[in-house]
């Protein structure tokens, strides 16, 4: 495993030809789009390397936008509604057509109520991760070496973890129910960040 640490921007020279698909997460520095920016965003080709792009106050990145944007590719993440809308909000693009594990997870993993990264691979691929810095300064100008492996760890098994989901989604007949609901997150992202992000609209309540 190599672990690409690049300034701004993806460079050209690190995407490879013919991609159907990568992986990818985000880190910032608080969970409000509004008040806490964009400072990372991690990607892996399946080729067993990750790609760490640092961001600061310049969202230009035409590389990394242009792949992101690019709807031939599928993006693979760990929930997606979050990735997606702070990709949108501040690379002003839409990182679609997605697919989102957590949502997998939660429609064929019935039989348990954890469905984080961390426990999806311990069950499905036999591998430990390490969380500890998953509330850490993003911020820095410097990663450490902690930094680094914690967020290439974040998108290093997604590719994995979707066979996986997918071999379950088609065994319990869920495999279109979990498309429908990729297609209707950016929607859901659309809401999130007009306002109604804790409001359930299709709710009976009043």
């Amino acid at each position: 495993m190599r672990i690409f640490v690049h300034k701004d921007d993806l460079p050209a020279s690190s995407i490879p030809d013919n991609v159907r698909s990568i992986a990818v997460d985000t880190e910032a520095m608080g969970l409000l789009h509004v008040r806490d920016r964009l400072c990372l965003v991690q990607l892996s080709f399946n080729n067993g390397n990750a790609h760490l792009v640092q961001l600061k106050s310049d969202y230009t990145a035409p590389n990394l936008r242009k792949i992101l944007g690019d709807k031939s590719i599928t993006k693979i993440f760990h929930f997606a509604r979050f990735d997606v809308s702070i990709i949108r909000y501040y690379l002003k693009t839409w990182a679609l057509p997605c697919y989102c594990t957590k949502i997998a997870s939660r429609l064929v993993r019935t039989y348990t109520d954890n469905h984080s990264l961390k426990e999806l691979c311990l069950e499905l691929l036999d591998t430990k991760l390490n969380k500890q810095q998953q509330s850490s300064d993003w911020g820095s100008e410097d990663l450490t070496d902690k930094q680094k492996s914690y967020a290439a760890s974040d998108v290093l098994y997604l590719h994995k973890i979707k066979e996986k989901l997918d071999s379950m989604l088609e065994r319990e007949n869920r495999k279109e129910l979990a498309q429908k609901c990729f297609e209707f997150l950016p929607t859901r992202v659309e809401l999130d960040l007009m306002g109604w992000e804790n409001v359930d609209i299709f709710s009976h309540q009043v």
